[in-house]
């Protein structure tokens, strides 16, 4: 249900600078998704009135990433002065000025916050009466963090910087995780006291919440459960750790759910996956985009499945497929290269070292060994020999070749597209098919063989061949 008391505020206007990157900060990515990505999903699950995304560093590549995400969402631009502050009320801006309700202020680069975590959040603040809601979150080694100064009865007294506390408060292990909820009339009167009057010239957001104290207004501090949800992104080191800690998550969800992954240290798993009951994942498979596994299907080991559907109790080993369809029971490689387009039916196999593209290949129908299909259909229960190419390009446009169903070629035969082949049909070994051929037919391509008899004796005299041929005539006169 809608919650038309809610808007949802997020801060994705820094430069980042610590990526080392020519991509802004927010759209690197993270088990599939920009980081961004995961915390407009967490937004969008509030069914909040508003989600404004506040945008300055390559705002234009920012915003149309979040757009593509989230096609709803309100932007607003911060100003020069910078800091949280200031973003916050950029964000603040753009909501009606009869917008009474909740203020919920989040970060762009803090991807593991999802929306259960922000629901507990909220429900917390609304039950507390307070005028303003910390997140926070305790640490063993909170060094760099500001820690939360609290009353005798529980509220916040101050934010203290790391850098501007003291002894005693140093010793203090619950810290700031930067996500907030305010009364929306409340944040609009503390913004538009606090300045920049501070070492950085920044405008704060923490001075808000140093606002309402001095005003006696209470603000709480929820301490949350699980403090790794908070931790940011400020570096590709804390990427790295955050996509390792999130890819156990997800393999502990599908475990849990009935997959079975023999090496959770070599499996990668987007959050967009879909995987099936009794599910195998053997060492070495990485499984991304929108890729869906059926029951009973086994993946890997060395298999990338992006964006590939995957049949009930089929087998795809040391693959990599990109957009492509397995049907059921069907069998995939070893060492095969599935490309855009490419669908297997039920039973199918496409076997060591073959790559497709854009193929049809019936149920039961078989490319097993070191050949190449692209723009093609492959008939019902046929059987493609090893080393055959379908040549579908004539080196300006592309052509598609038809195969009937129940088909026998021979190995290392070539069909020239475009052509079509009907049911029943076998083919000679080495045939090129350069026109179409009848149901029931066989295709051969006659060359006579020529043995040029002594050639190599004449021609390559010395050479190991030649004395091996030597030898045989000399065995075979005797």
């Amino acid at each position: 249900m809608a919650d038309t008391n809610l808007a949802v505020i997020i801060l994705a206007a820094g430069e980042g600078t610590r990526m080392r990157s020519a991509k802004p900060k927010v759209l690197h990515e993270l088990a599939g998704r920009p980081l961004i990505g995961h915390v407009l999903s967490a937004a969008e699950s509030l069914e909040p009135a508003h989600v404004v995304l506040v945008v300055r560093h390559q705002r234009e590549r920012v915003e149309a990433a979040a757009r593509e995400l989230l096609p709803q969402i309100e932007i607003a631009v911060q100003s020069d002065v910078p800091g949280t502050g200031s973003a916050a009320e950029a964000g603040l801006a753009l909501l009606d000025d009869d917008f009474v309700g909740d203020v919920l202020i989040t970060s762009g680069d803090v991807p593991l916050l999802d929306g259960d975590a922000l629901d507990k959040f909220v429900s917390q603040h609304r039950a507390s009466g307070a005028a303003a809601s910390v997140l926070t979150a305790q640490y063993a080694d909170p060094s760099g963090y500001g820690r939360i100064v609290r009353s005798a009865a529980g509220d916040i007294e101050a934010i203290v910087e790391h850098r501007d506390a003291t002894d005693d408060q140093l010793l203090i292990d619950e810290v700031n995780s930067g996500t907030y909820v305010f009364q929306a009339n409340d944040l609009r009167q503390s913004l538009t006291g606090i300045g920049t009057d501070n070492a950085q010239n920044e405008k704060y957001l923490t001075d808000a919440i140093a606002d309402l104290v001095a005003q006696g207004r209470p603000v709480s501090a929820q301490i949350i459960d699980d403090p790794v949800l908070v931790e940011g992104v400020n570096d590709r080191v804390q990427l790295s750790a955050l996509a390792t800690e999130l890819n156990h998550r997800i393999l502990a969800k599908w475990q849990r759910a009935g997959v079975t992954i023999q090496d959770t240290a070599s499996t990668w798993i987007d959050v967009t996956v879909e995987l099936g009951q009794d599910v195998t994942l053997l060492p070495g498979t990485l499984l991304q985009g929108t890729t869906v596994v059926q029951d009973e299907a086994t993946i890997g080991p060395d298999t990338t499945l992006v964006d590939t559907e995957v049949g009930f109790g089929a087998e795809v080993v040391r693959t990599h497929a990109l957009s492509a369809r397995i049907g059921e029971h069907a069998n995939v490689g070893p060492f095969a290269y599935l490309r855009p387009g490419t669908v297997l039916g039920a039973d199918g196999k496409i076997g060591t070292f073959v790559e497709t593209k854009n193929v049809t290949i019936g149920q039961g129908a078989k490319l097993p060994h070191l050949s190449y299909a692209g723009d093609a259909e492959i008939g019902e229960g046929s059987n493609i020999g090893a080393g055959t190419i379908f040549a579908n390009y004539d080196g300006v446009h592309k052509h598609r070749s038809v195969v009937g169903p129940q088909v026998r070629t021979g190995a290392h035969n070539v069909f020239v597209a475009p052509v079509h082949i009907g049911a029943g049909v076998y083919s000679g070994a080495g045939t090129i098919i350069r026109k179409d051929v009848p149901a029931g037919a066989l295709a051969i391509t006659k060359a006579p063989q020529v043995n040029n008899e002594g050639w190599v004796i004449e021609h390559r005299a010395g050479s190991v061949s030649a004395e091996a041929a030597e030898a045989q005539h000399n065995t075979a006169e005797q």
